[in-house]
């Protein structure tokens, strides 16, 4: 796998924020940056083929939409650790699943229309895979910080 490149970098710095909402952002981005379109296609196809991106897509506050969002965690025995990841994963609600050195091993945020659906949500998890651990931990207040990486 070749290293990124600056072209790479220029490109990955101009989409981590403020990403065109036009047609054609990234003849928007190749314009902006002296690339081919289809160059801009091709490096983001590359650069998530090898895993430096993870996805591109917008961003939103839950709240600001009439949603709820929380942090869960669970503690899941090592031989259930895959197929519990992937029965949180099948719910739409779940945007990051992530395992952690700790006895609540995994951890995921849970986005639905209200707090009484999440915790259905994660009763019905448990019941189908057997893990009675799951906690619900709602933030009380949010902090949130812009996360730019400039490359």
């Amino acid at each position: 796998m070749p290293p990124m490149d600056d072209t790479d970098r220029k490109i990955l710095n101009r989409i981590q924020s403020n990403f065109p909402i036009t047609p054609r952002p990234y003849l928007t981005i190749a314009e902006e940056l002296g690339l081919e379109e289809s160059e801009v296609i091709h490096r983001l196809q590359q650069l998530k083929e090898k895993g430096i991106i993870r996805r591109i897509g917008g961003n939103f506050f839950p709240e600001k939409l009439g949603f709820v969002s929380t942090l869960c965690a669970a503690k899941v025995p090592e031989d259930k650790i895959e197929a519990f990841a992937e029965a949180v994963n099948r719910y739409p609600g779940v945007t990051h699943n992530y395992q952690r050195e700790n006895s609540f091993n995994i951890w995921f945020t849970f986005i639905a229309p209200s707090m009484e659906e999440i915790e259905e949500k994660l009763e019905e998890i448990s019941r189908n895979t057997d893990v009675e651990d799951i906690i619900n931990l709602p933030a009380t207040k949010v902090f949130k910080i812009k996360a730019h990486f400039d490359l």
